[in-house]
């Protein structure tokens, strides 16, 4: 039988007929509506010549590329035994979504491959041993082909507090992988790797991508030979995972995407998928987070000002991040003793938590579960519980705990149950400061996903954010379990432009955790206008990291103000169509949120260097309607951009103009000339 699944444009064609392992005979464009004798033809059709000097059948591109088969790139499932004889059960069909059955020796993989409403390919191995003796599984990734025209790939690479970095490349012949070892995404994340046509970009090229919902070590590839169709390859990264009679391994889901419209494309398809099964079920709240503003410098005095002024420029939720509890006065003891510090805190967290609500607030607490220092009391007690040994080597000064331990787990669970029920914490910001350095970072993600899945079940109006020391473990399977990123560690604005733009390929904004700093931005010393900070932090899950209590009363103005806009157009922000503008000067950024129905949309003009020309090229608005009209008008942050000019353009000096959506996204407008580190943010409603 041949398969054809089709959705949103998009088509998978399988061809599972024989005792073979079915193979994949297209993914990509939408075929159309084909008959099975039409589909026999095609998958008779696209078989290919045999080479000299090769294997005497024609190689097809199998669920399970092997070496059997011929296949000498990196193999799909693979055990230690590759002499094992391999057959085809069956495949199955309900709705968009085939279930093939496969024999390898004693090993039956089951492969799933489902067709989103958006497109999105989700495919995923299972593999359950029914022999009588240990099978080792060294591999259990997804394979799928991607044409001969897609030629360049782009991924992704980073540090701390600059994550998500894209780097280009366009491989000859062999593999371009990218591996994780972090037990976690890691700011090196490859994140998504995408192969498409050359020059593709946001809003243009035929582009093909993978990405792996996985919490741990992942791998992802792209690879190419004389002898094979060109392929993408992702799952997790192990070297081998031994299976008892009886036992089962899934492999994480492989989130693979097309697109004929760019990198945009890919956020049409992506967006709205996680739009379709995400947990947040409410506008996102303006956000205060008390890191940047106090440190570890805590006490109801200190922050009770801060309450105030939060409150005073409409901040929703307050959260109080690390330093509450027993002993953590400085980031080298505490983690682990998650009991409310008696010294700082001599009647408990109640009257912060009291005062915070009476302001009109939600009260939040940053907490790292998953940590340990051996200066507390819980490692003193249970040196056994850490996952490496108490002398091996530590990061930020701490250790990890083994969550494959059942007591760990519970431990954790009862002191953070007990912690919810005691406060009225509606927000966790959970935090992930270091690196594994282990092999095996399995059991510790599995184990994080069931503390996860039990703290929700049993407080569900607790929202959660992943923290991983910034963006360090930010995953569409992650996403399942919380309601907000954390994108970076880096308040700098002009960092946080980029970080922002690339992650949010995947991620829709609202998971987007994005904060207005301090001018000095904490991680790089750099000095950023407000404008600058505030039109940035607009495109997110908008925030404040800044001591409140020491901003003038002028700047104190417009942030009251910032926080009008955001909460006048988050609807908007968090649920329009994310468009990104190609600019031939890599020194202007132009992003813009346009709503479904295209009446209304917000788009950012950023200068992040040098522009290569005095007078750059016009703005161009991406995304709106060619046949409607569109009244475009600057949004009021509060405070201007610097400009360095001796006149604006005459339509920004009054204030709006009026254009067919055509004309607005084909010729555009002049902009005022920005100093570099500035921003503009203008509306258009159409007429």
């Amino acid at each position: 039988m041949i398969h054809h699944l089709r959705a949103a444009g998009v088509s998978l064609v399988l061809d599972s007929r024989g005792a073979g392992v079915p193979a994949v005979v297209h993914w990509g464009r939408d075929l159309g509506a084909l008959d099975l004798a039409d589909l026999e033809t095609l998958a008779d059709a696209v078989v290919p010549a045999i080479a000299p000097s090769s294997i005497d059948v024609p190689l097809r591109l199998t669920l399970l590329p092997a070496l059997g088969d011929g296949w000498t790139g990196r193999p799909g499932v693979a055990l230690t035994d590759g002499r094992v004889p391999v057959r085809h059960r069956g495949t199955a069909r309900e709705d968009d979504v085939l279930v093939v059955e496969t024999a390898v020796g004693d090993a039956a993989v089951t492969t799933r491959l489902e067709l989103t409403a958006q497109g999105v390919l989700l495919a995923s191995h299972t593999i359950r041993n029914e022999g009588d003796s240990a099978i080792a599984v060294t591999a259990a990734d997804v394979v799928l082909p991607v044409p001969d025209r897609a030629r360049e790939v782009l991924d992704f690479s980073g540090r701390w507090a600059g994550e998500r970095r894209p780097q280009r490349s366009r491989p000859g012949h062999g593999a371009w992988l990218r591996e994780t070892r972090h037990g976690r995404g890691g700011h090196d994340d490859p994140f998504l790797m995408v192969a498409g046509t050359a020059g593709f970009d946001f809003g243009s090229g035929e582009v093909w991508s993978t990405h792996v919902a996985w919490s741990g070590d992942t791998r992802q590839w792209f690879e190419r030979s004389d002898l094979a169709p060109a392929v993408l390859g992702a799952g997790e990264r192990f070297t081998a995972t031994t299976l008892a009679p009886g036992e089962s391994y899934a492999s994480p889901t492989v989130v693979a995407t097309w697109s004929d419209a760019g990198l945009d494309g890919l956020s049409d398809r992506l967006h709205p998928w996680v739009r379709s099964w995400s947990t947040i079920a409410r506008p996102r709240p303006l956000t205060l987070n008390t890191w940047e503003a106090v440190y570890f410098d805590h006490s109801l005095s200190r922050l009770e000002p801060l309450v105030e002024r939060a409150s005073e420029v409409g901040v929703e939720r307050f959260v109080l991040d690390d330093g509450w509890f027993l002993g953590r006065t400085d980031d080298r003891r505490g983690l682990g003793d998650w009991t409310v510090d008696p010294e700082r805190w001599p009647v408990g967290l109640g009257p912060l938590a009291a005062r915070v609500n009476a302001a009109g607030m939600e009260f939040g607490l940053w907490v790292e579960p998953e940590m340990v220092s051996l200066d507390s009391d819980l490692a003193r007690r249970h040196p056994d519980w850490l996952l490496t040994a108490p002398d091996s080597v530590t990061w930020r000064w701490q250790h990890v705990l083994d969550l494959s331990l059942p007591e760990v787990e519970q431990h954790l669970f009862d002191r953070f149950d007990a912690l919810l029920d005691e406060y009225p914490i509606a927000y966790l910001k959970w935090d992930h400061n270091r690196d594994l350095l282990v092999e095996a970072s399995r059991p510790q993600v599995l184990g994080l996903y069931r503390l996860l899945d039990r703290l929700r079940a049993a407080h569900p109006g607790v929202e959660i954010e992943s923290c991983a020391s910034g963006g360090g473990r930010i995953d569409l399977e992650i996403l399942r379990r919380v309601d907000r990123v954390w994108t970076s560690d880096t308040n700098d604005p002009l960092v946080r432009q980029a970080i922002q733009r690339w992650t949010g390929i995947v991620v829709p904004p609202e998971y987007l955790g994005s904060h207005v700093g301090d001018a000095r931005a904490h991680t790089t010393g750099r000095v950023a206008g407000l404008g600058f900070r505030l039109a940035t932090a607009l495109f997110g899950h908008a925030g404040i990291e800044s001591d409140l209590t020491r901003v003038s009363p002028e700047d104190l103005e417009a942030v009251r103000r910032w926080a009008e806009v955001y909460r006048e157009h988050r609807a908007l922000l968090h649920a329009g169509r994310v468009v990104r503008a190609d600019a031939a000067d890599t020194a202007t950024l132009v992003h813009a949120v346009v709503a479904p129905d295209r009446a209304h949309a917000l788009v950012s003009y950023a200068v992040v260097g040098e522009t290569d020309a005095a007078l750059p090229a016009p703005l161009r608005l991406p995304g709106l309607d060619p046949t409607r009209r569109y009244r475009i008008s600057v949004v009021d942050l509060g405070t201007g951009p610097g400009m360095l000019q001796d006149a604006p353009p005459p339509w920004y000096a009054a204030g709006e103009v009026t254009l067919p959506g055509a004309v607005l996204a084909d010729i555009g407008l002049p902009m005022p000339l920005l100093q570099p580190g500035n921003a503009v943010v203008l509306r258009a409603d159409a007429v």
